[in-house]
């Protein structure tokens, strides 16, 4: 049972938002979901449409940066809980446009965080910090692209210092700091989460996993950032939200906690995957809207394209503090996990062409053919 009556998600019509709302009303329907999503490019409504008429789940339209409007869901709703998913979150798209990244990252976490200190501060203690209501919590959720690249050992841990490489992850760093700040200088009640790559369904197909997919299936290019040796720590977007949702009923406010899933793969191992799955699913089974035949699909694919700006050679999450102090674990291994999020883009084609139907692919195609 959760300890929250009134949860506001922002960012809740992406790719993880979506999920975690859905985990969240499945799992705790006691609690009920308010879903704040500017529905950006990478924000799409179908995700929750098996949701939609749920009594315990709202949506709103709107920006984290806007004051009034924040302000005023905290009033209507008696907010107890923020879960803070909203951000852009594309390295690519934060070297072409890194202010967009900046201001809503950074600006809009201060703006969830001062509204979260306002609306439930009931007063102040003897030495001046301000008093909060029972059961309120505002959890942030980041990345460990905030803690820069590793070399072909080690891993992060949750006192590894910030050093982050991209305007992406600059901005998210920023944020964490910033939420660090509320609660070292008003007590507010914090916890950070910071996870690995995730994968699974409803990933916007600008990633890796989704846009090779989509890309076998139309037989076009799969283009693989410099040698390919890039290593990632993948997590099921599933395991994530059970994670999160661990921290939210038993973290310790102040507390950064890692979440990773024990699985690095290297980007041009996960291509491989990709192209050896789909063939063999498609030849083992006939989908609605997909012709593609599995015979045209080949390593023939694969092209190898100038390498990203600053691109972090490896990642790799070290999970001890949340598995030992709060029981938490991953349940998907990489190799049940990504059969089972190909199967579900192989099942769900027409989701995957509406997500494609707008500026994605003359942005994309455009970025790769100048590489």
């Amino acid at each position: 049972m959760s300890d929250y009556k009134n949860m506001l998600v922002t960012g809740g019509a992406g790719f993880i938002g979506s999920n975690f709302v859905k985990y969240m009303l499945e799992n705790h329907p006691e609690t009920r979901i308010i879903n704040l999503d500017l529905l950006t490019y990478a924000g799409n409504l179908e995700n929750l449409s098996d949701i939609e008429d749920n009594d315990n789940y709202v949506f709103v339209k709107g920006d984290i940066k806007d004051a009034e409007l924040v302000n005023k869901l905290f009033e209507d709703y008696d907010i107890d809980s923020v879960v803070n998913f909203a951000a852009e979150s594309h390295v690519d798209r934060s070297i072409e446009e890194p202010e967009i990244f900046l201001t809503t990252n950074v600006l809009g976490t201060q703006n969830l965080l001062e509204a979260a200190k306002k609306h439930w501060q009931t007063g102040t203690d003897e030495e001046g910090y301000p008093t909060y209501k029972d059961n309120v919590r505002f959890h942030q959720v980041s990345t460990d692209e905030v803690y820069g690249a590793l070399g072909k050992e080690g891993m992060f841990t949750e006192t590894t210092p910030l050093s982050p490489n991209s305007p992406y992850s600059s901005s998210k760093a920023s944020a964490d700091l910033v939420s660090r700040a509320y609660n070292k200088t008003f007590k507010l009640p914090i916890t950070i989460t910071r996870c690995s790559n995730n994968y699974g369904p409803y990933q916007f197909p600008e990633k890796l996993i989704p846009l090779m997919i989509g890309n076998v299936l139309e037989l076009k290019d799969l283009p693989i950032y410099g040698d390919g040796m890039q290593v990632r720590d993948w997590l099921h977007v599933k395991d994530h939200c059970s994670g999160i949702d661990t921290v939210l009923q038993k973290g310790e406010p102040g507390q950064v906690y890692n979440i990773g899933g024990n699985n690095e793969k290297a980007n041009i191992e996960i291509v491989d995957l990709i192209l050896e799955n789909t063939k063999k699913n498609l030849e083992n089974n006939s989908y609605e809207g997909i012709d593609t035949n599995p015979d045209e699909i080949s390593e023939e694919l694969k092209i190898h394209v100038r390498d990203r700006l600053g691109h972090d050679k490896r990642y790799a999450i070290d999970n001890t503090k949340i598995t030992t102090e709060l029981g938490w674990s991953p349940s998907y291994t990489f190799e049940d996990g990504i059969a089972e999020t190909i199967e579900w883009y192989l099942e769900n084609q027409d989701w995957l062409n509406n997500v494609k139907s707008g500026d994605y692919l003359e942005y994309y195609e455009n970025m790769y053919s100048n590489r």
